[in-house]
């Protein structure tokens, strides 16, 4: 360790939050000299706007694609090369990349809860009187403890399953 000091910021119970400067030596992740494919989102064609913009953009591309091949004499390489330009311009523009995430195992309301537990917090360090301040942290370790009891639960229902 370089430095220690303290500062705001952490969402826990406490108000000593340390902040330390460390050095890592991380191991390079080695790749087998293949390139990686690109994963798309493609949950989002479920939905019937987003389906439709993709029909729409994918077709303004193939059009001019197609004056492009009429216009000049190309070779079946640089054919497919294009469509595929065109295939995953779009697929980017309209969909994204698929984020690679492990199962969803927190539930929304305890998301929820997480939230409000950092208001909480921040109306703690924001309150003006001690009275307030006092009223803001027995709220805070009310929501602390419910948080704490919505992470088990779920976490338990994940490995039921």
């Amino acid at each position: 360790m370089e430095g220690v000091k303290t500062t705001k910021g952490a969402d826990i119970a406490s108000d000593h939050l340390p902040v330390a400067k460390m050095k890592l030596k991380l191991k390079k992740h080695w790749t087998m000299g293949r390139t990686t494919s690109q994963m798309f989102n493609t949950a989002f064609l479920q939905d019937t706007d987003k389906l439709n913009k993709f029909k729409i953009v994918l077709s303004n591309k193939f059009q001019a694609f197609h004056d492009l091949i009429n216009g000049e004499g190309t070779t079946m390489g640089s054919n497919w090369k294009g469509i595929i330009e065109a295939i995953t311009s779009t697929c980017h523009e309209v969909l994204g990349h698929k984020k690679h995430h492990h199962k969803e195992w927190i539930t929304v309301d305890t998301l929820d809860k997480i939230q409000e537990r950092r208001n909480r917090k921040a109306a703690t360090n924001t309150s003006r009187t001690r009275a307030e301040k006092g009223k803001a942290q027995a709220e805070y370790t009310e929501l602390s403890k419910q948080v704490k009891r919505s992470i088990r639960t779920d976490n338990l229902n994940m490995w039921k399953v």
